[in-house]
């Protein structure tokens, strides 16, 4: 079995973020770059599952910056077999639209039986790329499991519904994303590090992929607008002095809160 696991460099979630007012894009070098925690573990699910039945294959998937080489190395430490680092200097600010076209071309071109994904980036929060995917690959999607059975030729899993939960199926191939309620990742160890170097790691172009980033014919996000959050102001202060609760609903009529 091979499993293609989605994974992705974004901004510490420590650190401060930066908002690049010409471009509108988030200032990627002015803090630390991590791995999204998400799609670490999405790479435990199918490592664990690796673990139990010797001859699947686990293969790491990122779109970003040359610069997160290191990051997708990091994949390969934790156990990886190989990575594909897709690269174009078009792809910078890329919407969700031409990302899920980038990947599922990438994942098709390496082939797969089952596509792990998180829920959630922790920057552009889109939550949607792995239905996306599923809809571009022609494949059956579950997304947002809170656990994952994978059988040979089969996936299953829970989600979370209103007022309880739904147990959802599906052959392979498919897509699957995974919430937080999956086991944290693995660390690599020190023989994962030395031998991530000598893993394969393909660096591929949109011109490798056949993917167009400037096609008139495709829908893409237009930005519009660039603004900086704006500073937060001072609280309003109620002293009770008998009629706290009459300047408590004033203030929440004033700012629409009621």
């Amino acid at each position: 079995m091979k499993i293609i696991v989605l994974v992705k460099e974004v901004p510490d979630t420590y650190g401060d973020r930066v908002l690049n007012l010409e471009t509108g894009l988030a200032d990627r070098e002015a803090g630390d770059a991590v791995i999204d925690e998400i799609g670490e573990r999405a790479m435990e699910v199918a490592l664990s599952y690796a673990d139990k039945n010797p001859g699947t294959e686990v293969v790491a998937v990122s779109m970003s910056r040359e610069a997160a080489t290191s990051s997708v190395r990091k994949a390969l430490a934790m156990g990886a077999a190989s990575a594909v680092h897709v690269v174009d200097d078009a792809l910078v600010g890329a919407d969700l639209g031409l990302t899920a076209e980038v990947l599922a071309a990438a994942i098709s071109r390496t082939g797969f039986d089952l596509v792990i994904a998180g829920n959630q980036s922790t920057d552009g929060s889109g939550g949607v790329m792995s239905s996306m995917l599923a809809e571009l690959l022609d494949v059956p999607g579950m997304s947002q499991l809170n656990s994952v059975d994978l059988a040979e030729g089969s996936v299953s899993g829970e989600r979370s519904i209103d007022g309880g939960t739904m147990t959802v199926s599906a052959d392979l191939p498919a897509v699957i994303s995974i919430t937080e309620a999956l086991p944290d990742a693995r660390f690599p160890n020190f023989k994962g590090v030395m031998a991530a170097k000598k893993k394969p790691l393909e660096v591929l172009s949109l011109a490798d992929l056949g993917v167009v980033a400037e096609d008139p014919t495709a829908s893409r996000a237009i930005m519009t607008a660039i603004a900086e959050k704006p500073p937060r102001a001072a609280g309003v202060k109620i002293v009770d002095e008998g009629d706290a609760g009459t300047q408590l609903a004033d203030f929440l009529i004033q700012n629409r809160l009621a």
